[in-house]
């Protein structure tokens, strides 16, 4: 297989893996406003700029990640690693991307058990939104033009995008769009084909429950290693499991101690999965922040490691090559649907609406680095700060 015009054998050029640390360290230490925006930067740098990957290949990527458990953003970074630097790209570039933000959340945590409060984080969410919004929309136009392979998958993506705000699960609306997708790009297969073992087999992935405890660092690692490889959905999703574990089941946190957690995890850039960071250093000091960090991300790199080979077949299969289809388009619709959520809740004013016009406009028709315009947000939320 090829990847962005070069051979397989280029892979293990050590010019690529120093490429590939390159660019996910830097959007480790930039990529804010969760695993949309994280998507929309990737799709930009890695597609429009470097050309590594084309837009097919990136949703195939893309359908793929929501195929698996675990965060989706890191193991778009952990594939695009592979297909560019190979098995050392694999690890390399999954690690530059959390490794930032594991550290500034470890940093954030220590100072939240001396000081006993989260460290204030508003003007930083305020000017970094608008500019992040821009560039998910961006992205979700790129994107959107090649997923929408006919009437059927437009219908499908909107019909996606609706019922996410009618509340219906978010992995089920992807297996069914997939399927819905599959199926009628199929029919006149159904009198020689089965659907049998299409559906991954969800209830096979849970780990069964551990017993409430004290505190050690065994069952912190292994209750993190749990939820890292059946959790499905949004990093928001993450909330309510951790919640069942470390509130509910062990008793180790609080309520606000959990919220504070996350409330981390989505100031800092990188995947909001590393919540489980701050929660670990809480817990039990930094080795609980390793080893919880460790334990929830582990399996992104298994799962991906295991997947990635077979995407190829699955895009030559027309049963499978479909249901990705469905699946990348269903994507779009609820990315979509985040984005709208996202915007109602940070244009809040002429300022912030301003903010994401302009950064539309520079990043559509300048073609500004998405890095910049994230930079730039970040100033004028201090600005704004300083001014009062």
């Amino acid at each position: 297989m090829t990847t962005g015009g070069s051979p397989a054998a280029d892979r293990h050029a050590p010019h690529r893996l120093a490429e590939v640390a390159g660019l996910f360290l830097k959007l480790g230490l930039t990529a804010f406003g969760g695993p949309a925006a994280h998507v929309a930067m990737m799709h930009e740098e890695v597609v429009k700029r470097r050309k590594w990957v084309d837009d097919q290949q990136f949703l195939d990527l893309l359908g793929a990640t929501n195929l698996i458990p675990g965060p989706n953003s890191t193991e778009m970074v952990i594939h695009l690693s592979f297909l560019r630097a190979g098995w050392p790209g694999l690890v390399i570039g999954g690690v530059c991307f959390v490794l930032p933000a594991a550290l500034m959340v470890t940093a954030l945590a220590w100072a939240y058990v001396r000081l006993g409060q989260t460290p204030a984080a508003t003007w930083l969410l305020y000017g970094i939104k608008p500019p992040v919004i821009a560039i998910i929309a961006k992205a979700l136009w790129d994107l959107g033009r090649k997923a929408a392979k006919g009437p059927l998958s437009i219908l499908v993506g909107l019909t996606v995008f609706a019922l996410y705000f009618a509340g219906v699960n978010e992995i089920a609306l992807l297996f069914a769009g997939g399927l819905v997708v599959m199926i009628a790009a199929n029919l006149h297969r159904l009198d020689r084909s089965i659907l049998k073992g299409i559906l991954l087999p969800l209830g096979a992935l849970s780990a069964p429950a551990l017993l409430a405890a004290p505190f050690t660092l065994s069952v912190l690692f292994l209750t993190c290693l749990k939820i890292g490889a059946v959790l499905y959905g949004s990093g928001y999703v993450l909330l309510a499991f951790m919640r069942a574990d470390f509130v509910t089941r062990l008793g180790w946190l609080t309520d606000q101690q959990l919220v504070d957690a996350i409330a981390i995890g989505q100031v800092t850039p990188g995947p909001l999965f590393t919540a489980a960071t701050f929660v670990g250093f809480v817990l039990g000091g930094l080795p609980g922040a390793i080893l919880a960090t460790l334990g929830m991300f582990l399996p992104s790199f298994v799962f991906v490691a295991v997947t990635n080979p077979f995407i190829p077949k699955m895009r030559s299969s027309p049963w499978l090559g479909a249901l990705l289809d469905g699946v990348n388009v269903s994507s779009l619709g609820l990315m979509g649907a985040v984005t709208m959520q996202l915007g109602r809740a940070s244009l809040i004013d002429p300022l912030t609406i301003a903010m994401a016009l302009v950064s539309l406009v520079l990043i559509a028709r300048f073609r500004i680095n998405a890095t910049w315009l994230v930079l730039g947000g970040a100033l004028v939320g201090l600005l704004r700060a300083f001014a009062g």
